[in-house]
Parts: C-alpha cells; structure tokens; sequence
C-alpha cells in the first residue's frame, strides 16, 4: 500500500560477564528497512577514554547519526556523544583496538565514572525512517588496553632469547592502573605448528631458556589491566628470531 508505515518494536535481554545487557531496537520505515546498526563499546585508557564504534552500511548509508549516553538512573542526565566520522583526522582519539578494514563511526564518551551503568543510544536517521540501538555497560567490564609496542627479542646466552616490549601510549595512568602481559611464542616442529602461552608477568621483559638453536620463534604480546579488568589487548604484531647456533 502506498504511503504505508511500519514500526517495529524489539526488546531483548540477555547476560553477558554477569551483567545484564539491552538491546532495544525501533525501526519506523516507508518502504526497505534500514540495517540493523552492530555497536562495540571499549576502554583503551582507563578510566579515561571510552570508545563505541559502528560500521557504516556499505549500501544506503543513513543521513545521520544521533548517539547519546547517561547514567543508568531514574532520572538520568542525557549528554550528546563525540561523533568521529570514518577516516577523520582525529586518528588520535582512536586507538588501535579499533583497527578494521570496515568505515567505522566512532562515539567518544569521555570521563565516565567508575562502578557506574551507562546507557548509550546510537540512532540512524535514513530518508524513510530511523533505526536505533540502545545498549548498557560497566566500565570496568570493557576495558580493553591497546597492544604493547616496540616488541624486541634479542639473544641472552646460548639457546636463551630475551622479549622486551612497551605498554601502548595510549594507556596513560600506567602508575595508578599497571598492566600485566602475556607472551605468545610460536614455531614449527618438522612442518607441525607449535605454540606456548605465558605469564601473565608485571615486569615487560622476560628471558626464555632452553630454546632450540636454529629454529626460528614468532614472539606476540598482549597486556591486560593487573587487577584483570575487562580483556586483553589484541595480540601485538608479530616478531621472527632465529635463536643462534645450529639446529640439533
């Protein structure tokens, strides 16, 4: 029928860490239904910096975007959301938990409070009508650091490798939240893939002993906030060293 309106209503609930989460969607269209917006929210520097991001639609992008966040209260106070289009140049509010070969939107909630429900609205606004995602989180529950940096193996003695690296930058309350890591090591053994997994260590070098000379090791880090806080950052990029010597 021309002219014809439909509003949809879904609400669902479901338990997530431990947390409850809410995922309310409303679509009012004339015609095609919008896409079904898919949000992640993260906290690179705690408690500094939140991120939510979205991609965009490839096909019938929306108009606009409207994004707000409160307190999860009886009367909450409603604030307007940061928006940072794909590809901006404020590449420094985005960290590199956010990398991905999608256009990302980019929602920026600074200063949230500690042990605190937030509730964020994320609403697309299309010619023929709106679709929005209205979802709940903790802060300590999505706490995410970026991947350390400036991963370094160097020989430390016959078949030992020493592994340095940095905590990301963006991690600016290092004295007051440290982190701890994790080591990935990984090599082949006659064509069959190996891998071992350490840690987690406070300290952001570790000697490793009794390696196989002449055998090539992949070395990845990865740190996480020392009280256990949310997850562990995204694997750092990988490092190659052939420990020295002749292959037994």
């Amino acid at each position: 029928m021309a002219g014809s309106v439909c509003v949809t209503v879904t609400l669902l609930m479901c338990v997530l860490g431990g947390h409850a989460l809410d995922l309310l969607r409303v679509t009012t269209t004339s015609g095609d239904p919008p896409s079904t917006l898919t949000m992640r929210c993260w906290c690179a520097s705690y408690p500094n910096v939140t991120l939510c991001s979205w991609p965009e639609p490839s096909h019938s992008p929306p108009t606009h975007y409207v994004a707000t966040y409160s307190e999860r209260l009886r009367q909450p106070v409603t604030k307007r959301c940061h928006l940072i289009q794909p590809n901006s140049s404020s590449s420094d509010l985005i960290s590199a938990s956010s990398s991905s070969s999608q256009r990302l939107w980019h929602c920026l909630l600074p200063n949230l409070k500690l042990l605190t429900d937030y509730i964020i609205n994320v609403t697309a606004v299309y010619s023929g009508g709106s679709s929005s995602h209205l979802s709940s989180f903790m802060l300590e529950d999505i706490v995410k650091p970026d991947p350390p940096v400036d991963v370094r193996v160097s020989p430390h003695g016959v078949r030992n490798l020493l592994v340095e690296w940095s905590p990301a930058p963006t991690w600016a309350n290092l004295n007051i939240f440290p982190l701890k890591y994790q080591i990935l090591y990984k090599w082949e053994n006659r064509g069959t893939p190996k891998s071992v997994k350490l840690g987690p260590f406070e300290s952001t070098m570790v000697e490793l002993k009794g390696l196989t000379q002449g055998r090539m090791y992949q070395f990845q880090v990865c740190a996480k906030e020392l009280l256990g806080l949310g997850e562990c950052s995204n694997w750092s990029s990988p490092v190659k060293v052939t420990v020295p010597g002749t292959k037994s």
